[in-house]
């Protein structure tokens, strides 16, 4: 029996508007530590690479130097005021759920693959009823490597027991597209994510304006035709 074919997903920004409830996260670190908060349109450029990096990029960009022993303080602190209120002003992108359901019915299976600690990747999607639809879920804690080692995004894959050859990242960062151009995998971008530059200029195999725009655009990349003809 023949693998099925996947579309791993990153999930802050790609799949999901979270960084209302990162960057809130961040502000109660910031003002604890008495540096002013930042504002949410930030995120763009601080999001991305996991709490310990969002909080030095907070403090960098605050002008104050971190110390390691008190960054892992400060990241266990982060870690369950960020549990205690994971989905409170954030949300699933619209067309997701319908994009899944046309390309699970086209065979497809489906993993999330991000650097968001496994406990609050979970918390979330438990939150917006989406867990179940992932064959696989991988954070950044779920193996001894994390993005831009291809090994997270390969390894995704073998535990949601997928093909490799007809798999298929979507994301919205360098980060994502680095990842997957290591582990020889195609890759489609949103615009709408987190990253500093535009997702066009990291030449991501295809960008999307709006998920119901993925289904054709993976079809595309894994040269794969719809199990069932659709009827107008």
């Amino acid at each position: 029996m023949s693998l099925p074919p996947i579309v791993v997903f990153d999930l802050d920004g790609t799949l999901a508007e979270t960084a209302p409830d990162i960057m809130r996260t961040l502000n109660v670190i910031l003002e604890q530590e008495g540096l002013a908060a930042l504002p949410v349109e930030r995120a763009r450029e601080l999001v991305g690479a996991g709490a310990r990096a969002l909080i030095e990029r907070g403090f960098k960009v605050s002008g104050r130097p971190l110390d390691p022993e008190t960054l892992e303080q400060l990241f266990e602190g982060f870690l369950g005021i960020y549990a205690d209120g994971i989905a409170g002003n954030s949300f699933i992108h619209e067309g997701v759920v319908a994009a899944l359901d046309e390309l699970a019915a086209d065979g497809f299976v489906f993993a999330v693959c991000t650097n968001k600690p496994i406990l609050h990747t979970r918390l979330f999607l438990d939150h917006f009823g989406l867990s179940e639809r992932f064959a696989a879920i991988a954070g950044r804690d779920s193996f001894p490597f994390f993005k831009p080692d291809p090994r997270h995004l390969t390894q995704t894959i073998a535990q949601a027991g997928a093909d490799p050859a007809r798999a298929v990242m979507v994301g919205d960062s360098r980060t994502d597209v680095d990842t997957a151009r290591a582990a020889g995998i195609p890759v489609i971008c949103v615009p709408f994510g987190y990253t500093d530059v535009p997702v066009e200029a990291l030449a991501p195999d295809l960008v999307i304006q709006h998920f119901s725009e993925l289904p054709p655009a993976v079809r595309q990349l894994t040269d794969r035709k719809p199990a069932f003809a659709t009827h107008s």
